[in-house]
């Protein structure tokens, strides 16, 4: 995925990210989703096809990466 094309992407924090935890960002691409380091935008970002970003999805929410 280019650089450009990721920069001018429209990113959103996750909703349980706050000012004292460690944030994630997500934005849709042209050919996937990207999940990047809120705190660290210009060090890349993870793209993800649709079906790998619903499968980690559904795992993050039943818990499966809780520490």
């Amino acid at each position: 995925m280019s650089t450009d094309v990721a920069a001018a992407a429209i990113w959103r924090k996750s909703s349980r990210s706050n000012t004292e935890q460690e944030c994630v960002e997500v934005a849709m691409l042209p050919t996937s989703i990207g999940i990047r380091d809120s705190k660290n935008p210009e060090g890349g970002h993870l793209p993800l096809d649709h079906t790998a970003f619903t499968g980690l999805l559904a795992r993050v929410k039943a818990g499966t990466f809780d520490l």
